[in-house]
């Protein structure tokens, strides 16, 4: 069955009968929907979960956060993190594509720290665990 017939019948149990006509209109009305829901915005958004989903990118953005203004060092991450410096370096540089780490160089030192957008995402999540 194809998923234009399995609409088909979802429509005429939902209204009680399904011409073409409804489901074209009913099709048209997805179409805006899943227009409304793409574009850029998606993409970035991937991005951003999917820098989050891995246990070294999302504790080092936790740590940042937790550092409310101030800005850690990878030498001040590394100890704390159960990886190796290359590892390290590399995850901050997909946090930072994704833009949830700023990056700066001080001297040799390079400092990090979360984006109001890190911020704001991991709020939101510490928010929807009390749901």
């Amino acid at each position: 069955m194809s998923s234009t017939e399995r609409l088909q019948r979802y429509v005429a149990d939902e209204c009680g009968s399904c011409t073409d006509e409804d489901l074209a209109g009913r099709l048209a009305e997805l179409q805006e929907l899943n227009e409304s829901v793409g574009g850029s915005d998606l993409e970035t958004d991937i991005e951003l979960l999917s820098a989050l989903g891995n246990e070294t990118r999302y504790k080092i953005v936790r740590m940042l956060h937790a550092a409310d203004d101030d800005e850690l060092c990878v030498c001040e991450l590394s100890p704390l993190l159960d990886v190796s410096d290359s590892a390290i370096s590399h995850a901050l540089s997909q946090l930072t594509d994704a833009g949830l780490v700023t990056r700066r160089k001080e001297g040799k030192w390079r400092m990090y720290r979360a984006t109001p957008r890190a911020n704001a995402v991991l709020v939101a999540l510490d928010g929807s665990r009390s749901l």
